[in-house]
């Protein structure tokens, strides 16, 4: 319920602040005192956008800001649903900038448009006769009845499974159309896995290969070459080895003379060692090194295979040719399971459809036994409210497709008039007509379910007398578990209220200003008798005033 509403700067409106209490509240005044101005600022918190020409002056922002007790509106699932924190004390603002932007504010958490509207259709429902009905439409229709039918759980049950089904259903269809196009590769596929499994990639290095390759084809030169190097530094008289010996010997008379000559003569000796050493290695290598026809062609197939894999898969090393083989190997196997997927995915939709149907199957028994008692309810209050020869017709037919709230399709008839056939309620209700049939549901709804606050604008408009009486009782008995208010130009109704706030104009120094007025009990008899008789009060519409208030 709203608990409290202030505006600033909206309209003519330039500052008011009012606290609001449970049950029913009446609005009156003057035509044209501002009470649709009130209801504007309502419209913008519930997330109507937001026009700068409604702003009073436009040199500063317009904010409207409402206070909402909603511990009893079990709304914590809405607010997770909406990224918003929940507060059953919340606090809805919204901000006109100079600027013409708009700004909204749930709880002081900025939020959009959006987020504000898919909370605020839980907390206020604004219903003027002038409006297109929601009567009319087909899900409001299924409310009604489902509401009466207690198919709450059933009905959420429904439309879990019927997500899931669609969540598989997009699934299997997505995973058929890549397993349609993973049969056009795979062929391919392994071809390409094949010839790359054709070499032991983890076992190859290129760089020694191609090392062996370049021994392999200079062998004979290599081993020459080699040869005739150690013959230079090993040959017994001339050999280089041998002349840096006979040196050492020679040294070795005079590296006791002094430091020099003995660090000549180690230096000489190391030489000697290194040159002993690489003489042999030579001599190693050059025996080692022969001539390999057929592992030089081994190797050649290799290198060129393994050349013609990376040119072809525009790849520069072993490594990454070894990613692409470990791709393909997945794609492939990847092709191989899917079929199996498929198959368990498809029997997933099988047993949600099955499922779904058969929630939807007990939605629309539930439906159908209950829409009896949702006519003969309405009907009657109808009557109450002066159309004796209303008939209602609920069509509810069963489909095959699965929709949002089952599988039935929902239309609701009316006639006004005795031999009339009911026909599509649109057409044939007058705006009196479908403010009355409005009434009667809200006031059904009422006893089945917590409604949010409902404010009635001008509802009763074209309704006086006896009919007035029993509409002001009907929402008397509603208010009693609701926040209801009622905007309102008959004192049968303005009688009913707990609270009763007057809209009024007033001339200032600034211009022309509304302002809204909680009436005590003695200024509520005084508009109530101004509602009767006119702005001239007399004793006669005076007592009737009180006549009602009592």
């Amino acid at each position: 319920m709203i608990t409290h509403l202030s505006i600033q700067n909206y309209a003519l409106i330039d500052s008011v602040a009012v606290d609001f209490n449970p049950g029913l509240t009446i609005i009156t005044g003057e035509t044209g005192a501002g009470k649709s101005i009130l209801l504007g600022a309502l419209s913008l918190l519930l997330g109507k956008r937001a026009d700068l020409d409604s702003v009073k002056d436009t040199s500063t922002k317009s904010i409207i800001e409402a206070h909402f007790d909603i511990a009893r509106y079990s709304l914590k699932d809405i607010f997770e649903a909406n990224d918003l924190d929940y507060d059953p004390q919340t606090i809805i603002r919204r901000e006109i900038l100079p600027s013409g932007k708009s700004r909204a504010f749930v709880n002081d958490t900025p939020v959009t448009l959006n987020q504000l509207q898919a909370i605020s259709e839980y907390l206020v429902d604004i219903h003027s006769q002038h409006e297109a009905l929601s009567i009319t439409s087909e899900d409001f229709q299924l409310e009604i009845v489902d509401t009466l039918a207690k198919n709450k759980q059933v009905l959420r049950d429904y439309q879990v499974t019927h997500k899931q089904l669609k969540k598989a259903s997009e699934a299997l269809e997505t995973l058929r159309s890549k397993r349609d196009e993973a049969l056009k590769q795979q062929d391919y596929n392994a071809f390409l896995l094949s010839e790359l499994e054709a070499i032991a990639l983890e076992e190859i290095d290129e760089e020694a290969l191609e090392e062996e390759q370049e021994t392999l084809a200079n062998a004979e030169e290599i081993q020459e070459t080699l040869s005739a190097a150690f013959k230079l530094l090993s040959e017994e008289n001339i050999g280089t080895l041998e002349t840096a010996k006979e040196s050492r010997n020679l040294l070795a008379r005079v590296k006791g003379f002094s430091k020099k000559n003995e660090a000549l003569w180690e230096r000489l000796q190391s030489v000697i060692i290194e040159i002993d050493d690489v003489a042999a290695e030579m001599e190693q290598l050059a025996e080692d090194t022969t001539a390999d026809p057929q592992r030089l062609q081994l190797v050649n197939e290799q290198l060129q295979q393994l050349h013609a894999l990376t040119k072809k898969h525009i790849v520069g090393s072993v490594s990454e040719l070894i990613v692409l083989r470990d791709e393909l190997r997945d794609k492939v196997s990847e092709s191989h399971s899917m079929d199996e997927k498929l198959e368990r995915l498809d029997k997933t939709v099988q047993t949600l459809a099955t499922e779904a149907e058969g929630l939807a199957d007990t939605l629309h028994k539930n439906r159908s036994s209950i829409i009896p008692k949702v006519i003969q309810q309405l009907e009657q209050i109808l009557q109450s409210l002066g159309l004796p020869n209303a008939q209602l017709a609920f069509d509810l037919q069963k489909e095959k497709t699965l929709r949002s709230k089952g599988m039935d399709r929902l239309s609701v008839r009316f006639s006004a008039n005795k031999g009339s056939a009911p026909g599509d309620i649109k057409k044939v209700a007058s705006g009196g007509e479908m403010s009355r049939i409005m009434l009667a549901v809200k006031a059904t709804l009422a006893d089945y379910k917590t409604l949010p606050t409902l404010i009635f604008d001008e509802i009763d408009t074209g309704v006086s007398g006896e009919i007035a009486q029993k509409m002001a009782g009907i929402m008397e008995n509603m208010a009693s578990g609701m926040q209801l208010m009622s905007i309102t130009h008959l004192p049968q109704i303005a009688s009913k209220g707990q609270q009763h706030i007057k809209v009024y104009k007033t001339d200032e120094a600034s211009g022309t200003v509304t302002r809204l007025k909680v009436l005590s009990p003695e200024e509520r008899i005084t508009e109530i008798a101004q509602m009767i008789g006119g702005e001239q009060v007399s004793e006669s519409a005076v007592a009737h005033a009180r006549e009602l208030l009592n």
